[in-house]
């Protein structure tokens, strides 16, 4: 059997042409959230469709107060997560069902 037989090529086609419609980057930025970035390279990044893992070095609530209202009036998500803040722009949600709550 070919491998190719069981490659449904119109769901790429069309889940390309998706991402080409909503401007999705397929980018995950790393980095860390100290107050040396600049807020607006944040909301940038976001707006650009990346993903951002942000290692929390500091409180994030006062570290992520200049961009998270404008990631989440754009649609965007934020969750804090093992020290980490990850935030993704619209059209990207992230999945908590299988986190103990």
């Amino acid at each position: 059997m070919s491998d190719f037989e069981g490659l449904d090529l119109q769901a790429v086609e069309d889940q390309m042409a998706a991402d080409e419609e909503t401007g999705g980057s397929h980018r995950v930025v790393l980095g860390v959230l100290d107050g040396t970035t600049d807020d607006a390279e944040w909301v940038e990044a976001i707006e650009e469709g990346a993903v951002l893992v942000l290692n929390v070095d500091g409180d994030m609530n006062a570290l992520a107060s200049g961009f998270a209202r404008p990631v989440k009036d754009a649609g965007g998500d934020l969750m804090h997560f093992r020290g980490f803040l990850i935030v993704t722009p619209a059209g990207v949600t992230i999945d908590k069902n299988r986190l103990d709550t």
